[in-house]
């Protein structure tokens, strides 16, 4: 009796779960991450395009490159401020979501979760790749980045 033939590795590879990127410098760069923190930057990503879906007024989000790191920004709605992602250059095991240093957003999370992050001035989450994301915080966060323009504008109008 034959033994069943043992699929190719091309064909195992090409079954695992992979992120598509429509921008192959972006695709660059995350596979210049090390895999732990490629791991968690993916899921991060992943956690910012799902959150854009979810949320009213958002639209579609465009993926490119802003200072050599994946940044998410809302060019169809003009929703929101730009978010970025990349690793801790100064600290291996931590990556952090970067937001405009000229918003209010880091204070209004800081306000929001003063214990469930780390941050860094007024500009970024810290994050730690040995813990787990804290995924319903980030994505109230992510949501209120993604609509900041839109809140603001709904501010002025007063409504």
């Amino acid at each position: 009796m034959k033994k069943p033939a043992k699929k190719s590795t091309a064909k195992r590879a090409a079954s695992k779960p992979r992120a598509d990127f429509s921008d192959p410098a972006v695709d660059a760069v995350f596979n210049a991450y090390p895999a732990p923190l490629k791991a968690k930057l993916l899921a991060l990503r992943r956690l910012i395009f799902d959150t854009a879906k979810a949320t009213a007024g958002v639209g579609r989000l465009e993926e490119t490159l802003k200072w050599g790191q994946p940044s998410y920004l809302t060019p169809e709605s003009k929703s929101g401020s730009t978010i970025r992602i990349d690793q801790v250059k100064t600290a291996a095991n931590q990556y952090a979501i970067y937001f405009h240093c000229q918003t209010d957003l880091v204070e209004t999370f800081r306000e929001l979760y003063p214990t469930e992050f780390s941050y860094e001035g007024n500009r970024c989450i810290l994050l730690n790749a040995a813990e787990k994301l804290p995924e319903p915080a980030l994505r109230h966060c992510v949501a209120l980045a993604l609509t900041y323009h839109l809140n603001k504008r709904k501010a002025a109008r007063g409504k």
